[in-house]
């Protein structure tokens, strides 16, 4: 139980919730997209997953054993009409919207699919919501870059300015006023839908193979046996395991389908002891995996713009929900290095997998163990 203000609150997660319900994911071969399908199908949700091919090879989505256990849709968010026939022939109930160009650096190189992609993209995924009257909850996940970000030392509120710098940000702060506009325009007297809009940190984790984000670095470098290059050590972000969010998302979704009260726009991201510069981030690495792990600062001249610190103030979702997080930065490590070492051994992901989701749930008092 949490003591919040004088609210008590008993965060839990109720995965039965999700049995049997049929829950459609955007983006599902991705890296957070396939550990919510994992969630999902342990839950015994019926998933239909639409997405573009896994984006990353090797790829989360290829070793986590969930393809065969749901309906998979390989197709692109800015395709309307294939996307309107899927809507028309699964009838979700609920709705994760987690399909991206997620990379910052890669929307510099590709301005314009990256705006295709995150703003078309979540206007055809409204579109279907608002011709499909079996849809009772979508979440629209964007992220923390979706502020005007002004490098100060305190966390950004959700009544902020939305104005991300970069081609990737400044297309998350648009999908956010996509989602705006729908709410305003088409959805506002559908008593029977909510929808919201979830502004997450940076998530790491196990099975993450992104270019240019820093923990994949650490590991590929491991892999080969390389010293980790660091292009930028000394800037600052907020760290959180990819469970923490997805259980925020699980829960906003399962508690605006009951109560149309729980529709808004969250941050949800770690505590301010877990906003650490990447430096701090890469040496922690190096000792959780051990074995003469080092790095090194490979900062480039000239390049492009990203941001030096930025973290979120996430007041309301822990006052709303009595969310907190659990597993800090040391905790994330540790979970970071030990699938990245079953992955490399050949052992078993899925598994590993399981035991991370069973041994989080534990310590949320999550129902359904």
């Amino acid at each position: 139980m949490e003591n919040l203000g004088g609210l008590i609150v008993d965060y839990k997660v109720d995965l039965d919730f999700y049995k049997d319900k049929k829950v459609l994911i955007t983006g599902h071969t991705g890296f957070k997209g396939t550990w919510l399908t994992r969630i999902l199908i342990n839950a015994g949700a019926k998933v239909c997953g639409y997405s573009l091919n896994p984006p990353t090879n090797p790829s989360l989505f290829a070793i986590a054993d969930v393809e065969d256990k749901i309906k998979h849709v390989v197709g692109d968010v800015r395709d309307l009409d294939y996307l309107k026939k899927i809507f028309e022939e699964f009838q979700p109930e609920i709705v994760f919207h987690l399909a991206a160009q997620p990379i910052v650096r890669d929307s510099y190189k590709e301005p314009v699919y990256t705006y295709e992609t995150n703003v078309m993209g979540t206007v055809n995924i409204m579109e279907c919501v608002r011709l499909n009257s079996c849809v009772k909850s979508v979440l629209n996940v964007t992220t923390d870059k979706v502020y005007h970000n002004n490098e100060w030392c305190w966390g950004y509120r959700e009544d902020e300015p939305l104005d991300g710098f970069d081609p990737y940000s400044n297309s998350k702060s648009c999908s956010e006023l996509v989602t705006h506009s729908y709410l305003n325009s088409f959805f506002y007297n559908r008593s029977n839908l909510s929808v919201s809009t979830a502004r997450a940190g940076n998530v790491i984790g196990g099975g993450d193979f992104a270019n240019d984000r820093i923990i994949p670095d650490c590991v590929r470098a491991m892999k080969d046996g390389r010293i980790i290059g660091v292009r930028n050590p000394y800037s600052t972000r907020p760290y959180q395991h990819v469970l923490e969010p997805l259980a925020v998302y699980l829960t906003i979704v399962q508690k605006q389908y009951e109560d149309k009260k729980y529709q808004g726009f969250y941050n949800v991201g770690p505590d301010d002891s877990d906003c650490v510069t990447t430096g701090d981030l890469v040496e922690l690495f190096c000792k959780c995996w051990g074995e003469d792990a080092k790095w090194e600062n490979q900062a480039e001249k000239d390049a492009p713009h990203e941001a030096n610190f930025l973290k979120l103030d996430c007041s309301k979702v822990k006052a709303t929900f009595g969310w907190k997080p659990r597993w800090h930065i040391n905790k994330c490590m540790d979970m970071v290095c030990r699938f990245s070492k079953v992955w490399i051994s050949g052992g078993n992901v899925p598994a590993e997998m399981d035991r991370e989701i069973n041994e989080f749930r534990r310590e949320l008092s999550l129902i359904h163990i």
